[in-house]
Formats: structure tokens, sequence, C-alpha cells
């Protein structure tokens, strides 16, 4: 896995001004899930703070019903409340796990910071066992650091 010609790829994707949001961030998620071979999905959840609830803008992978998640519920959900990154090694192993794919066995979900507010987050499921590690947390920090900058 070469990080440094996905960051190129983000970099460019996220630069493009004539593309919305939306179509960046499912570019994003699309290069991510497949430049990765253990990115099995890969999405970008938004906070509605009013409603307390996730909201998925763009994903890439197979389609889910979890499409709204409430601020507690789920690891994204967590990851909400807590403003902390989250890393599953064993779905099984989490009470408060929301099964997206009976193939999933693990999950990271790292928050996405704008002004100091959790704003979102970008969550990606693996079908592998405990694939994650400190790099794939760095990494997806980076990509969020990237995100911030068109919202």
């Amino acid at each position: 896995m070469h990080y440094k010609n996905i960051q190129d790829k983000i970099k460019e994707i996220i630069s493009h001004d004539n593309l919305t949001i939306n179509n960046r961030l499912s570019a994003v998620c699309e290069i991510l899930q497949n430049s990765i071979d253990y990115y099995d999905w890969v999405g970008f959840y938004f906070a509605n703070h009013k409603e307390k609830t996730l909201h998925l803008k763009a994903f890439a992978g197979e389609p889910t019903n979890h499409t709204v998640i409430p601020f507690g519920k789920g690891i994204c959900g967590q990851v909400a409340v807590s403003n902390q990154n989250f890393i599953v090694e064993d779905v099984k192993a989490q009470d408060n796990y929301i099964a997206c794919s009976i193939h999933v066995k693990a999950e990271i979900v790292i928050p996405l910071f704008k002004d100091g507010i959790n704003v979102g987050q970008i969550d990606v499921d693996s079908n592998s066992a405990a694939p994650f590690s400190k790099k794939d947390e760095r990494f997806l920090e980076w990509i969020n650091e990237q995100v911030v900058t068109i919202l």
C-alpha cells in the first residue's frame, strides 16, 4: 500500500472546485475503498447536533440501511459523543455495535473536526480481522484534514 500515491489522488480530488462537495466525498471514498484491500466499506457521516444524529453523505462499498445513526449508538454514534478515534479489532466483541454487513469483522472511525467542533467522521469497515494500525489511524486523520477544507 502506497499512502503517498493515494494522498496525491485525494489532494487532486479535493482541489476540484467544479465538483460538488458530495461528489468529492464520494470520490475520496471510492479511492480509499479501491486502493486499500482491507477497506471494504468507506463512508462519511455528518452530524446534526440539534437532532443528535449522524447522516450518511457519501460512501463506497455495499449499500447500508444505516443512513441515520443516533449519537451514542454503534461505533459511529459513540465517536460522535466521545470525539475520540475508535478502532474495533473485532466487532463481535462490541456490545454497542451496529452490524452493517455480516461480513464486517473490524471497524475504524475517526472524527472530523471543523473549528474545534466534531462535525462528522470517516468510517471504514473491513471484512478482515484486526487489520487497522496506527498508520491507518494517522492516514485517516490526514484524510479528514483534507476534507474539512471543502466544508
